[in-house]
């Protein structure tokens, strides 16, 4: 498919690769890993043919179709949706025009038999061709990738240059995909995608029927995905054909054995340098150490990664909120004619880790600005508890920082005493070394704007955390430092993020947002996906068995009528003893029916009574003083809060639709 050999890339004195040989073959699935700024992005830029390398080759086949989506920078203008990610099937729609016009064209009696017939073979080879090549569902695989992207139907007729930065991206990922080049090249793919659209995308590249290179700071995609990651390390590609998971494990092992090998080699040389200092002079030593001195000339140094310091450390002290932190209700929220919450009633708890889930733009960051209380309601209440100290870190959080201080003065100032000596760590942590303490605000990147927003973040103390998207930007070890804080945080947090992996350690309860609406799922995200899946599925069933129910009515009905009707009785309006019998055992039926649903309606409130019961007993114990600093103890009795409040969940779910089968058969 591919093959680099004996490539070599530079930047002035800096080595990017050094005689890397390396290959991918067709339908692969390979993650492209390594630390920041070892070249990545350059290696895919080479492929993709964008850079030339400065020695050695890039190896293709003559037909080999190659698509590269960088990280951001591409813009669309002059064409709908639509068009913009139909024009990857230009050959094909060229094809369909050429027919048309031929089609134009045979009607035409003026235009002599034997053009006719040449034009007749065209148009034949051409139909042939656009079957072939599936040409009849263009319109068909356009709206589904634009969809399953997050485009709504009505997106597809709007000009592109209307949609914002992302979304332009997301266009140009639609494009490629429709395109389905050979070679698929997607430098973080994922960056401006949210959840529903990235499970999307999992699906649809684990299908892909060509090879894919991917390079992702989310390590659930590429756990999903990836079949094999290629490590760029030391102007070097190691191969390991695993997940990404499987990668970090053995990727550590060798680490940890090229470590022992260089401690080893410095210590061999260590002690033949002794010997050769210590007999340089004497003459009956001389050929021994000649040899030993040979013997190092030719010594090549085993080179190690340099050893990146593990950062970990705990939130500033705050004193403990109330019980309730955070209350909306019947909180309405509308720009102009667009309504995005309606009735919202919502209440949070200390020591609730909620993640807000839902497709852009339904009003993820709307509900945390009203809860932040950086916006109120148009309508309704926001009450916020007792002792709550609440840190809010929005979207655009790097825009609001400072521009004149440096970077170290922006930590350093607001950050509790006690956590000034974890400054330098924790800048370290978000990729800030050396210098680059010094340079100020206003020099930096976007990217490093955001890094450094995080940071301040955690150095400040509070109890209730409001996360709009932290993750945006950091890469693999960034997001390790910010997820290993929040697990200890003993504090009540809500987040958003668009990480499956950042999603699935934090949550214990899911907020879906849309239509108008709050909807509360107890358990972790990967409970929620499987409660939507089940209920979809029940909801399906129950369409299934109101339609096999309408036909065999239907049935029952024109059977009837297809009888002979009896002769009309002496009084019409009388019942005949039949009629009677008939209607006397249906109604036995539907009491006894009704009978056996109450009875299970009083079960399930019993039991639901004993699963609250348990749970305020539980929740007592959690909010003990000194609860959560035993994180082993503690695990078991959150795992067992969290299955509860799923219990309860699931058994309230039953006892409504009981209760509304119940009420619409009691109504007159």
């Amino acid at each position: 498919m591919i093959q680099l050999s004996e490539l070599t890339k530079s930047f002035g004195d800096r080595v990017l690769f050094d005689h890397v040989t390396w290959q991918i073959t067709d339908r692969e699935r390979v993650g492209l890993c390594g630390p920041n700024g070892a070249g990545k992005t350059t290696l895919m830029r080479m492929m993709a043919g964008l850079e030339e390398p400065d020695s050695g080759a890039i190896l293709t086949p003559a037909a080999l179709t190659v698509g590269y989506l960088p990280q951001d920078g591409l813009t669309h203008s002059g064409r709908t949706v639509f068009e913009e990610a139909s024009s990857a099937f230009d050959a094909l729609l060229d094809m369909k025009a050429e027919m048309h016009a031929l089609e134009a064209r045979l009607g035409d009696q003026s235009i002599p038999e034997a053009e006719h017939d040449a034009m007749l073979h065209r148009y034949s080879d051409l139909q042939d061709g656009f079957r072939m090549q599936d040409g009849y569902s263009i319109e068909l695989k356009t709206a589904t990738v634009l969809q399953g992207l997050g485009f709504s139907p009505s997106d597809f007729e709007r000009r592109t240059e209307t949609f914002s930065g992302g979304w332009q991206m997301r266009i140009a990922l639609a494009k490629l995909l429709l395109g389905q080049p050979n070679l698929l090249l997607l430098d973080e793919p994922t960056n401006h995608l949210d959840l529903e659209a990235r499970n999307w995308l999992e699906e649809y590249l684990n299908a892909y029927p060509h090879a894919v290179i991917l390079v992702s700071h989310d390590r659930f995609f590429l756990d999903a995905v990836v079949t094999r990651i290629a490590d760029l390390t030391l102007r070097k590609l190691t191969d390991y054909n695993t997940n990404y998971s499987g990668y970090l494990a053995e990727h550590h092992e060798r680490i940890e054995a090229l470590r022992k090998a260089k401690r080893e080699q410095d210590e061999e040389i260590a002690r033949v340098k002794m010997f050769i200092d210590r007999f340089r002079y004497q003459a009956t030593k001389a050929s021994q150490v000649q040899s030993r001195i040979k013997m190092l000339e030719k010594v090549v140094p085993i080179e190690v990664p340099p050893e990146r310091k593990k950062i970990h450390f705990d939130f500033p002290v705050c004193a403990k909120s109330g019980r309730t932190v955070l209350e909306l209700t019947h909180a309405r929220k509308g720009y102009g004619d667009l309504v995005v919450f309606k009735d919202l009633n919502l209440h949070i708890e200390r020591g609730d880790r909620i993640a807000l889930v839902g497709p852009n733009g339904v009003g993820k960051s709307t509900l945390m600005r009203m809860l932040s209380g950086e916006e109120p309601p148009d309508s309704g209440e926001r009450a916020l508890g007792h002792n709550v100290v609440m840190q809010y870190f929005a979207q655009d959080e790097a825009t609001r920082l400072d521009p004149g201080p440096t970077v170290y003065e922006t930590l350093s100032s607001g950050s509790p005493l006690q956590m000034v000596p974890m400054i330098r760590n924790i800048l370290g942590g978000f990729l800030f070394s050396g210098d680059d303490v010094y340079k100020h605000v206003r020099v930096l990147s976007g990217g490093e704007r955001t890094r450094l927003a995080v940071a301040r973040m955690l150095l400040r103390p509070s109890n209730a955390l409001l996360l709009d998207e932290p993750t945006n930007h950091l890469d693999l070890d960034s997001k390790e430092v910010l997820l290993d804080a929040l697990v200890d945080y003993g504090g009540t947090l809500i987040f958003v993020s668009h990480d499956r992996y950042f999603v699935e350690r934090l949550a214990t309860r899911i907020i879906e947002i849309g239509h108008g609406e709050a909807t509360l799922f107890p358990g972790t995200y990967k409970e929620f996906l499987w409660h939507k899946e089940h209920r979809d599925d029940r909801q399906e069933g129950r369409a299934r068995q109101e339609g096999r129910e309408g036909k065999k009515k239907d049935a029952e009905r024109a059977v009837q009528a297809s009888r002979k009707q009896p002769a009309p009785a002496a009084d019409p309006q009388k019942p005949s003893r039949e009629d009677r019998k008939k209607a006397d055992t249906e109604a036995r039926k539907k009491q006894r029916e009704v009978q056996a649903r109450r009875t299970r309606i009083e079960q399930l409130e019993s039991r639901i009574a004993e699963c609250e019961a348990s749970l305020r007993t539980i929740e007592q114990e959690m909010s003990a003083p000194g609860f959560y600093e035993n994180r082993a103890a503690a695990q078991p009795v959150i795992e067992r809060h969290q299955a509860l409040m799923w219990q309860v969940g699931d058994l309230m779910h039953q006892w409504e639709e009981l209760q509304s089968a119940n009420d619409l058969a009691t109504e007159p």
